[in-house]
């Protein structure tokens, strides 16, 4: 029986990233980019104000020009009053040129006039509009964004391998780009194989059940960043079903079957899959979900993972191997859920030797702010495989190998999946 540990390391170690596509910066956020961008231009372009004020020369208004010993030196200047020659807006294109002694009324944003080294702000003055009287004094600098203040030409505004967030997203667009190389999102395929199954817009017959998994694992993907493209059920003859599986090798990095695995019954899809590449269905050491299998397909070695029927297992096994493996090929650096510490409030039972993944509700104490974690598998007496109690976690408690009970009070690992509202 593999570790957990083992398997991921491998799953991880074969995902596979996408070819570099250019696309616009607005549907770049959250890829990994493909090339280092440079600016082209100064980044602001213009000294501008960085606050509405008057833009003056420091020295009128009794600031000196610089620091000393540390300090800023500060005259004596009692009340200054300065004409208002002039207002210049955000966007104005035409220049001012500052004459000793004179103030120009700027808004937020708005290029400073030629002389000026500083803007003193509305709130330190009396808001003249035609003669404007300092309160207090300003330096040389103050409120003033210098051109090139964020970025020089040549400046690498964006590191090629950094995940384009919205601040990396808004140096794109101060350096001029509309759009950026990145790697795309993984595309992934879903399938569900079983002769039980069918679609949700059928009625089940005797010994018939719904097709969750598909949906399920479709959707657990695409909220992990992949490009998913859900097949459905897959029940074919061999023929048809190598057609299948071929088909969207072609146009995936990564296949994901569900009832591939768990029975002689998912020997047909083992069989084309053993055509194909290499397949793996060794037991992994992990509760829920240790029967599974992994393989690589085909000349490009696509990943394929291969999910029991039952719909808690599967999502336990994505959550712990297929998301990791899906975060890895988008570049983030950190591929797993955030883990934090909590206190358990119930009795929880695992299996000796495997690693457990129980479902849980994760809470804060409103006066300590601690962590408290409440197992909700087999809640109420209810069996442990059922779906229900998974829809209700926020969390999933992961238990070591070695421990084979979880008492009250006992301080566990959580793995933080969403936030429930």
């Amino acid at each position: 029986m593999r570790s957990v540990d083992e398997q991921l390391a491998m799953v991880v170690d074969a995902a596979l990233t996408p070819e570099p596509v250019r696309i616009g910066i607005t549907d770049a956020l959250g890829l990994m980019c493909a090339e280092e961008v440079e600016a082209t231009r100064a980044v602001p372009g213009f000294a501008q104000a960085a606050v509405d004020g008057y833009a003056v020369r420091s020295v009128d208004v009794g600031g000196t020009q610089g620091i000393s010993h540390g300090k800023r030196e500060e005259a004596s200047t009692g009340e200054r009053s300065f004409p208002v020659v002039g207002e210049v807006a955000a966007g104005s294109q035409t220049p001012m040129r500052l004459q000793p002694r004179q103030a120009v009324r700027v808004s937020t944003g708005a290029p400073i006039p030629t002389l000026a080294d500083a803007v003193l702000p509305l709130e330190w003055s009396d808001r003249g509009r035609k003669r404007m009287t300092a309160l207090q004094p300003v330096f040389s600098g103050d409120f003033v964004r210098k051109e090139g203040a964020d970025i020089q030409p040549g400046d690498v505004a964006v590191s090629a391998n950094t995940v384009l967030g919205p601040a990396q997203i808004g140096l794109l667009a101060a350096a001029g780009r509309d759009k950026v190389l990145v790697y795309p999102r993984p595309r992934v395929t879903v399938l569900s194989y079983g002769l039980e199954l069918v679609d949700i817009d059928r009625t089940p017959g005797l010994g018939q059940v719904f097709d969750i998994n598909s949906y399920a694992l479709a959707s657990a993907a695409r909220e992990a960043g992949a490009d998913v493209h859900r097949v459905g059920i897959a029940n074919a003859e061999p023929r048809k079903l190598r057609e299948i599986i071929t088909t969207h090798m072609a146009r995936s990095e990564m296949l994901i079957i569900s009832g591939a695995v768990g029975g002689s019954g998912a020997q047909p899809v083992l069989d084309v899959l053993e055509e194909l590449g290499e397949v793996d269905t060794t037991r992994v050491a992990m509760h829920p979900g240790s029967v599974q299998g992994f393989g690589l397909l085909g000349d490009n070695r696509i990943p394929v993972f291969l999910l029991p029927s039952n719909p808690v297992s599967s999502l336990v096994i994505f959550e712990v191997l297929i998301r990791p493996s899906i975060r890895t090929s988008l570049g983030k650096r950190v591929a797993s859920r955030r883990t934090v510490q909590a206190r358990a409030l119930g009795h929880i039972d695992s299996i000796g030797g495997r690693r457990g993944f129980v479902r849980a509700r994760l809470m804060r104490d409103a006066e300590t702010h601690d962590y408290l974690v409440e197992g909700l598998s087999g809640k109420g007496g209810a069996p442990a495989h059922l779906l229900a109690g998974l829809a209700e976690a926020n969390a999933m408690i992961r238990i070591p190998e070695d421990v084979t009970e979880v008492r009250p009070g006992d301080v566990v690992d959580v793995l933080f999946m969403q936030q429930r509202a």
